[in-house]
């Protein structure tokens, strides 16, 4: 009877490691419109892309979960985090969050601490494991023709609050992933803008999977 009992606790085991192997690497990203793809397909968004170009290297992925809404602020996406009573439980998080911040003229200061909060629940969300998280820089969209007659206002405020995150990101030992200079690239390759005038296109979008992923898929 004992040995019976033995044999099927080790088989139940062996089933739910096969389970969770089958089911992958949760993959959960954090943001507003840019992780949202807003005006691009949904197989356009870099969530998207970047999963499917993990899955193609091999990689078994679940997702993307995404919370992130157009619009979005830094305090906005952690009430979001906090109503989705998520479980600490995801292989990757990534974080992308600020532009409405600056969009809005709210101060660096403020965004500061909230920013550093959301990374804090981002790590969370990982388990508390530094390394299966990231964090995505504001693009620039001075660099749009919705932006253009601002661009020079904009794209120093953009690098404020980039710097800002970095040195948050960097102190905090997580990976911080820089395609600010892939968006500066909007005016004058029209084709990495999506329709809107102020979004990134998928094919932007594809420019950031390339750079993102030789550092996510350990």
């Amino acid at each position: 009877m004992i040995r019976i009992l033995f044999f099927l606790i080790i088989s139940f085991s062996g089933l739910q490691a096969q389970n969770a192997s089958s089911v992958g690497i949760k993959f959960l990203a954090l943001g507003d419109s840019y992780t949202i793809g807003e005006s691009v397909a949904e197989k356009e968004r870099w969530p998207e892309q970047l999963a499917t170009a993990l899955r193609t290297s091999g990689k078994k992925i679940d997702g993307p979960r995404i919370i992130g809404v157009t619009g979005w602020r830094t305090d906005q996406l952690k009430k979001a985090i906090e109503e989705a009573h998520l479980k600490n439980e995801y292989g990757m998080v990534s974080l992308l969050i600020g532009v409405n911040n600056q969009y809005q003229k709210k101060s660096v200061e403020s965004y500061a601490p909230e920013f550093e909060e959301l990374l804090q629940s981002a790590i969370a969300l990982a388990g508390g494991k530094k390394e299966n998280v990231f964090v995505v820089s504001i693009p620039d969209y001075g660099f749009t023709p919705f932006g253009k007659p601002n661009q020079m206002e904009i794209s120093k405020a953009i690098d404020q609050y980039n710097a800002t995150n970095l040195s948050i990101t960097e102190r905090m030992g997580v990976t911080y992933i820089n395609i600010t200079d892939l968006t500066r690239k909007g005016l004058d390759h029209p084709e990495y803008v999506a329709g809107d005038g102020l979004h990134p296109s998928g094919k932007m979008y594809t420019l950031w999977v390339e750079r993102i992923l030789p550092l996510v898929s350990h």
